[in-house]
């Protein structure tokens, strides 16, 4: 795993094989692990011991997962990385407009795992081509507002550059439903015909910008919860 050395990583779960199986993965790609068993002394751990990211359990027995991602948020921006049974798009969804950075399901990928990590380290790593963003044939320039697939210029709407922008800025990140129809939009509820706007122009920026709009490569759906940006 590229730029691992050094990495932090709090791991809070209740149960003693997930915590020794994630530590072992982890250590063998250079990173260490503090563990956690319980809500608090993870709430405690995240604020006071400042590790690089955390991975979450939901299902703790003394706090649930969503309240520890809000006490978190309340005075850290700490990566977070749910990591639970709960397969609920509700459960997905909450987790993430909590302040979560993604969310996978158990039983789980290790090498999926360790994939989400180093994207969320690219994205918190100072990129040295500024406000350029690029990945396979795409190419997004935030500053001149203009984005390139095999080096032709694409004609965006503003709402689809806005959008682009966004997934950009939060790349690999996924991004809620509710979340974009409230930065884009401006709208705080999720109404149907809000939801087939949206879905729509997802659908309008994918015949530009994906080689196969059918199968995108790089705006991928998170069925009922929202979307991400996929970097190659």
């Amino acid at each position: 795993m590229e730029n691992s050395g050094g990495l932090r990583i709090l791991v809070v779960d209740d149960e003693k094989t997930i915590r020794r199986f994630l530590k072992a993965a982890l250590n063998s790609k250079g990173i260490s692990v503090i563990e956690a068993s319980d809500g608090e002394q993870g709430v405690y751990i995240a604020l006071n011991s400042h590790p690089d990211a955390v991975i979450l359990d939901l299902g703790l027995p003394d706090m649930d997962g969503i309240d520890i991602v809000k006490k978190i948020r309340e005075s850290s921006v700490v990566p977070i990385i749910i990591l639970s049974v709960r397969n609920d798009e509700s459960d997905k969804i909450a987790a993430l407009d909590a302040g979560a950075d993604d969310y996978l399901t158990k039983p789980f990928n290790a090498g999926e795992l360790l994939a989400r990590i180093r994207t969320i380290m690219r994205r918190l790593a100072p990129r040295q081509d500024g406000p350029v963003y690029k990945t396979g044939t795409l190419e997004v320039d935030i500053t001149q507002h203009a984005v390139t697939v095999k080096g032709k210029t694409v004609k965006l709407s503003p709402v689809e550059f806005d959008i682009i922008k966004m997934l950009v800025m939060n790349y690999g990140k996924v991004l809620t439903h509710k979340r974009i129809l409230k930065e884009i939009w401006g709208k705080n509820e999720e109404p149907e015909d809000a939801l087939h706007l949206l879905r729509v122009t997802i659908s309008n920026i994918r015949n530009k910008i994906e080689p196969d709009p059918n199968r995108p490569e790089h705006i991928l759906t998170e069925p009922g919860v929202g979307y991400r940006l996929f970097e190659e």
